[in-house]
């Protein structure tokens, strides 16, 4: 297979708006986030390390971590956007910003990729999902 094959050409566009997308509703209401994954495709892998599992697989069980996080109010503050296209007409989003959870004043940086994969109905969904704090 030849890996240039069916490139999405407007990769850039389809990722910086897919970030705006995503933050908004996950800032205003994460149990909202749903529609953007694909049941029993999709996976999220959420500080995950071997000593604190954190990979979710399906719809069902990312919008039960997302919805289960400790904190009522949050607001990601976007600093970098880098997209890449990947073969099959996906594109691979990178992410790095600020994070602001409930009254706190510091925000805390975090980085987070997504693999999106077109739908066949001119959408795209979210394959893979790796959200990571940057501590340290």
């Amino acid at each position: 297979m030849d890996p240039m094959a069916n490139i999405c050409a407007n990769f850039d566009a389809v990722g910086q708006a897919f970030i705006t997308h995503y933050y908004q509703v996950f800032d205003n209401n994460r149990s909202q986030l749903g529609s953007l994954y694909k049941d029993d495709v999709s996976m999220l892998n959420f500080e995950h390390n071997p000593g604190r599992p954190g990979q979710f697989k399906g719809t069902a069980q990312i919008l039960e971590k997302l919805q289960n996080l400790p904190f009522q109010k949050v607001q990601h503050q976007v600093v970098t956007i880098d997209c890449q296209p990947t073969p099959g007409g996906g594109v691979l989003v990178v992410v790095c910003g600020n994070l602001l959870v409930d009254e706190e004043q510091i925000p805390q940086k975090f980085s987070q990729v997504f693999q999106l994969l077109p739908s066949g109905t001119g959408s795209f969904y979210i394959f893979n999902d790796v959200f990571r704090l940057n501590v340290g």
